[in-house]
């Protein structure tokens, strides 16, 4: 008999986080009609116009359904990583939800860095323009990146493919390749640079190039990614944060589509903590809008 789903998911803590999250971006998004263009990172809008928030939104935004359950089922299939903490030879402890979590966060950055690197290489060495404008969303690229992992480190692993009920298993040395290949045909939308990215940083990430990420190094990654987001935030919307002493005031503004519904120009109401109702508005910096290419990651 199996373990009951809600002892499993307390067993998986940062798995059922992510995947709990994912579903609620993907409803909000399906609730208030908005798309790739909105959440969805692309050279043209990270690199060109400096947009790089746009590189968290897309990992854990997701489009379409049936890509949100193939990537939530195949990672609720990695999250056995999770369970499976032991000491190697020197005691340390691998595995584990806080090995899970390091190397999660080494996968956002990574699998987006090198996206972003070799998107760079075909637009400006090989003159293929048309990459610019391609925009792309999901948690593929961490997904892929795990079942690289798992493909080196525990062979003998067996990974389901596809959605919940679907009873399509790969052993786990081949997954990452034959996922790739099964994307590809089910989802011709897919990014295959993100998923290879994915790929691509797993091995590194199994190879222990990124063994010296402890904890205190995966906290350090996160606040200059957060602080270095947020910077670009600031400087590509008009998003402000306020807050003064006494009687705290926080004043939010919203940014370029992800709280917006696709208009150029927003006015609406905002709250102050303890006090009245206050004016926020939104402009974008440009008004134009790019006709992207809409991709999965």
């Amino acid at each position: 008999m199996g373990t009951p789903l809600l002892v499993d998911a307390w067993e998986r803590p940062a798995t059922t986080s992510v995947i709990i999250v994912c579903c609620l971006v993907w409803y909000y998004l399906h609730r208030h009609g908005l798309g790739y263009e909105d959440v969805g990172v692309s050279y043209r809008k990270a690199v060109v116009e400096g947009q790089y928030w746009r590189c968290i939104t897309a990992s854990f935004s997701h489009v379409s359904l049936i890509h949100l359950l193939f990537n939530m089922s195949s990672l609720w299939s990695l999250g056995v990583v999770e369970k499976m903490g032991r000491l190697n030879s020197k005691g340390d402890t691998e595995w584990g939800t806080a090995c899970y979590v390091r190397y999660t966060v080494v996968m956002l950055i990574g699998t987006m860095a090198v996206v972003l690197g070799v998107t760079h290489l075909l637009i400006k060495h090989f003159k293929l323009e048309r990459y610019e404008h391609v925009t792309s969303v999901g948690y593929s690229c961490v997904v892929f990146g795990w079942m690289t992992v798992l493909s080196v480190k525990n062979p003998t692993h067996v990974f389901s493919v596809g959605p919940v009920g679907s009873n399509i298993s790969l052993p786990v040395n081949l997954a990452p390749f034959g996922s790739l290949i099964f994307t590809s045909i089910v989802v011709p939308q897919a990014s295959f640079v993100g998923h290879l990215s994915g790929i691509f940083v797993g091995y590194l990430i199994a190879w222990d190039l990124f063994k010296w990420v402890n904890n205190g190094w995966c906290g350090v990654l996160v606040f200059c990614v957060t602080v270095g987001l947020l910077w670009t935030l600031k400087a590509t919307t008009t998003v402000t944060v306020g807050v003064q002493l006494p009687g705290i005031e926080l004043v939010s503004k919203r940014m370029g589509g992800f709280f917006a519904s696709g208009e150029s120009n927003f006015t609406g109401t905002g709250r102050r903590l303890g006090g009245d109702a206050g004016a926020a508005t939104w402009t974008p910096h440009g008004t134009s809008r790019l006709l992207a290419s809409e991709g999965n990651v």
